[in-house]
């Protein structure tokens, strides 16, 4: 079954599209030697397509051949040895593409660094993770300077001289993704390498993306979700499009001028593309997926409305990879909707005693499938279930077999003895028209032991009575949803990924 599926999936996709035997030939080898994770992705993509253009930064293009030719000369240059980790913190390039490969092919592990840090994190995270060098952009240089005990490579560290294909290591680099860190110091995960065609194959029979597509990735590469895309973009031997910094305008711009067909992203950036006028040009893209986020109120719709029905939702984590898929169909029906586990995924939503619920019932997500991360850096793992991990999330999952994420375990609180969903509270303020962006904690209160509060952000030229929106939560939820705080801000405070940051909200 697994066989046909792959099989059916690949040339569905143009993957296995006839072309020069010796190539091919090249190309399998290349995986037989070096596996499937990003070392090996780029030399297989290398070998089939060398003279294709792999990658487009704001600074240059550079082929297939060119980009494997400076991952090689970079790893050569590196002062590290197998098993150490390598900090990265750079934006969206070519060179951080570079890094990547470079470090993986030494059989080091590269560790994908949040260039929103600050400079007291940046040296924490260095040190919890035992750094032995660190590539950075110089932007970031007085960050850098305060981070003691690593080697430091800059943008004008020399390559190598060029010479013939590295050889694999005996130990193949291991990624280490950072979490978000929303509540404290971000912890490292350590992300397992495909062990074939078949997690590839899981999300593209998903997510439409095909064979040589033209992808813009807006989603930082050293996002869980960013990393993912190059992962299948280097799969498909995609041209890779990036922008340092996200500019909603100038990604508009980069769509329609580099012709891209696809786009990887974060929900916040398609909110922010939908505040700018409908172009004049709209880009002819086929598939925009995101994850990292819900979706905010009407926004699939919206989206959807102006660009066609092309947004495809994931549902993941830094952990558990992907749980499920929501597609524009699924969006069109309900768009808060998680979509349905892609082949070879298991969801289950459990009580507190590991018993499935009903259907409609809310309780605690797991999630199974291969793609499971192998455990934080510092030794700890998270709650198993007969093989399947806790996301952290409460859910349900509908008649139809749709997931539907409801918050996050540790969100939920508990008022007046009533359990209260801040997240859906979240979504019914969401759909107000006077509202841009709205978060909703819980905090706590002498009365009722905990309540919710409220942070709204208006669009331009908007306003809104805080009693107002106190009389819409109670006109549709239950008396305890109702929020005691009604807090309106100029923006709420996200980090690099675009999730919010609770404690950086005012109490």
């Amino acid at each position: 079954m697994d066989a046909l599926f792959v099989g059916g999936t690949m040339l569905r996709r143009g993957l296995l599209h006839p072309g020069n035997p010796v190539r091919i030939v090249r190309q399998f080898a290349a995986l037989g030697r070096w596996g499937f994770g990003l070392a090996g992705e780029l030399r297989q993509a290398a070998a089939r397509s060398p003279h294709r253009i792999a990658v487009i930064d704001d600074q240059r293009s550079l082929s297939y051949a060119q980009l494997l030719d400076r991952a090689e000369r970079l790893a050569r240059s590196l002062p590290v040895v197998p098993g150490e980790r390598v900090g990265l913190l750079c934006r969206n390039s070519a060179r951080m593409i570079e890094a990547l490969i470079g470090v993986t092919t030494l059989g080091a592990d590269p560790v994908l660094m949040n260039t929103g840090l600050s400079a007291n994190q940046l040296a924490t995270v260095a040190k919890d993770q035992g750094l032995r060098a660190l590539i950075f952009d110089d932007e970031f240089a007085p960050k850098v300077a305060l981070v003691d005990g690593v080697e430091k490579i800059s943008e004008g560290t020399a390559l190598a001289e060029s010479h013939r294909d590295s050889r694999p290591p005996e130990r193949p680099g291991r990624t280490i993704v950072l979490t978000s860190g929303t509540t404290g110091v971000p912890k490292g995960a350590r992300r397992p390498t495909p062990g074939g065609f078949r997690p590839l194959c899981s999300v593209i029979d998903r997510i439409p993306l095909r064979a040589e597509q033209r992808v813009m990735i807006a989603a930082p590469l050293f996002h869980t979700w960013g990393f993912a895309g190059l992962q299948i973009a280097l799969a498909l031997r995609a041209t890779i499009v990036l922008r340092r910094k996200f500019d909603p305008a100038a990604v508009l711009d980069d769509l329609v001028r580099h012709e891209c067909t696809g786009m990887i992203a974060v929900p916040v950036m398609i909110q922010q593309l939908m505040e700018l006028p409908a172009p004049a040009v709209k880009p002819a893209l086929s598939v925009v997926a995101v994850s990292g986020s819900a979706l905010p109120g009407g926004l699939a719709t919206r989206f959807m409305d102006r660009y066609g029905d092309v947004l495809y939702n994931l549902y993941g984590s830094t952990e558990a990879s992907w749980a499920s898929i929501a597609t524009p169909q699924d969006l069109r029906i309900n768009p808060r909707t998680a979509g349905r586990p892609p082949y070879g995924t298991k969801v289950a939503v459990l009580d507190d005693a590991g018993t499935p619920v009903p259907p409609g019932e809310v309780g605690r997500l797991f999630v199974g499938n291969e793609m499971l991360f192998e455990g934080y850096t510092n030794g700890a793992g998270r709650t198993m279930h007969d093989g399947l991990l806790a996301t952290g999330d409460l859910g349900h999952v509908d008649a139809d077999g749709r997931v539907y994420v409801d918050g996050r375990e540790d969100d939920m609180i508990v008022s007046g003895g009533e359990n209260v969903y801040p997240a859906e509270v979240e979504g019914l303020l969401a759909d107000l028209p006077q509202v841009r962006e709205v978060a909703v904690i819980g905090v706590p209160d002498d009365e009722y032991g905990q309540r919710l509060a409220a942070y709204l952000v208006l669009r331009d030229g908007e306003t809104l009575d805080p009693e107002a929106v106190r009389e819409h939560v109670r006109h549709h939820r239950a008396r305890f949803s109702v929020p005691r705080d009604v807090v309106f801000l100029d923006e709420l405070p996200r980090n690099a990924t675009g999730k919010v940051v609770a404690r950086e909200l005012p109490r």
